[in-house]
């Protein structure tokens, strides 16, 4: 679905928070749609969803995390509560209720956003969902943080990248992949990422699922490596959330870009259901 995206690339736009600014871009007009990356990931993760559901007739606001992309790195915390906050800030600055798209630690920021701010939240989908702490080996965590020091953080997440796109890739998954280490290797990226990593915790996310009350799509590559049995944990997400679950098939972590087509045409329908619900 290459073809899909805009050949001309919407303007970065900026929220400001106490501390920083929030990059973001928008284009498109009708109901809004706010798409979220996940952990070092950029908001061009999103450059197939992204133009397609604009040309579907939705606005769509994609937004970097704090200290990712052309987000600001001044930041003192991250994670899901914080990703929540600046998630909300932006619906509140555009100005009506949205369906939130989030991937890995974003989907878990928008259930916080959902539980807390219902009027908000049109829908939810959570893509190769983070929405609960996953059970790691002993060591594991330790082991993680080491890698993911701000001094070589941009050179392991270049060689760790391809194994989370397990399954088919982009086509421009080189160059895609160059733009996100070109931003880890800028002053503050580094750091930035590393604080995300060190300080996220899905606890909070998971303390709210029983609070959510609006229609949720689980959207999960049966490859993804993030998860033990990805099958099993997106019929949990889905179950715990009365949610529809949608597998797709050779995608790993990211399915948006590794099988646009069939992401969006999920994502697509869900919001048509919902449109047609309200």
């Amino acid at each position: 679905m290459t073809d899909a995206r805009s050949s001309a690339r919407p303007p970065t736009r900026y929220l400001h928070r106490p501390e920083g600014r929030i990059a973001y871009d928008l284009q498109g007009d009708g109901p809004l749609v706010v798409l979220v990356p996940g952990m070092a990931e950029l908001r061009s993760s999103y450059r197939f969803l992204a133009p397609a559901l604009a040309a579907a007739g939705y606005t769509v606001a994609t937004t970097d995390l704090r200290g990712h992309g052309d987000s600001d790195t001044t930041f003192a915390s991250y994670g899901d509560p914080e990703t929540a906050s600046d998630v909300s800030a932006l619906i509140d600055e555009l100005g009506r209720p949205a369906v939130i798209v989030g991937n890995s630690l974003a989907a878990g920021a928008g259930v916080i956003v959902a539980a807390e701010h219902p009027g908000q939240v049109r829908g939810l989908v959570l893509i190769g969902p983070f929405v609960r702490n996953p059970r790691q080996a002993p060591g594991m965590r330790a082991l993680f943080h080491l890698l993911t020091s701000p001094l070589w953080v941009a050179a392991v997440w270049k060689a760790y990248l391809p194994t989370l796109y397990a399954g088919a890739k982009p086509a421009d998954f080189a160059e895609y992949r160059a733009a996100v280490v070109a931003k880890l290797r800028q002053p503050g990226h580094g750091a930035a990422f590393s604080r995300t990593a060190r300080q996220t915790d899905h606890r909070p996310a998971e303390a709210r699922l029983t609070e959510v009350d609006t229609p949720v799509l689980v959207v999960m590559g049966e490859r993804d490596p993030d998860f033990t049995d990805p099958a099993a944990e997106a019929a949990w997400i889905g179950e715990t959330l009365h949610g529809e679950v949608v597998m797709v098939p050779d995608a790993g972590h990211y399915p948006q870009s590794q099988q646009p087509e069939r992401t969006t045409g999920a994502v697509l329908d869900f919001l048509t259901r919902i449109s047609t619900r309200a």
